[in-house]
């Protein structure tokens, strides 16, 4: 009896960490906290759409208001892999490290994701604030944005950030 006991006791306490970080993981969009949400396809206010380039976003600034959801499409026009992550400096640095575990294990390359690779290591780069792209590959995020902040967007790719590759979002005010 006392054998099933422990069994039960390890099986409800393992069922109860993982309902917890997956609450956690639902409530974070993913690299920080404050800086918006996820938003519904469904409910989008605008679309803009951001080319990345060698070391550079068009546009650099974005004009945003509160709780407005836009969706971003993404092109990556450069030749290299770029990334556009929405968040802040702290949020940027946070992430720098994993950035270059990828670039370090072969993840990424400068022109390249090998996705295969990023699942085999639980890095799946797949958070709702951001998107990772080969040259001539678009993707989309959807975000709504918070009450004031300073939050920008940035290409975390190794090296990317410190040469200049990032943009701003400029908190408009609700009329």
């Amino acid at each position: 009896m006392r054998d099933q006991d422990m069994i039960k006791t390890l099986l409800t306490g393992t069922a109860l960490a993982a309902i917890l970080t997956a609450s956690i993981a639902v409530s974070s969009p993913g690299h920080g906290d404050g800086i918006g949400e996820l938003g519904d396809a469904a409910q989008v206010d605008r679309t803009i759409t951001v080319e990345m380039d060698e070391m550079k976003y068009s546009p650099e600034t974005i004009e945003v208001e509160s709780g407005e959801t836009i969706r971003f499409e993404v092109v990556n026009v450069g030749r290299a892999v770029h990334e556009f992550n929405i968040g802040t400096r702290e949020t940027w640095n946070n992430h720098r490290g994993e950035m270059q575990t990828m670039m370090r294990e072969g993840m990424i390359t400068a022109r390249s994701i090998n996705h295969d690779r990023m699942m085999e290591a639980g890095m799946m780069h797949d958070d709702a604030n951001s998107v990772l792209l080969e040259p001539g590959e678009t993707g989309e995020v959807i975000w709504i944005f918070p009450e004031g902040g300073e939050i920008g967007f940035a290409c975390n790719v190794p090296g990317h950030r410190g040469a200049g590759m990032e943009g701003d979002f400029r908190m408009g005010h609700d009329s």
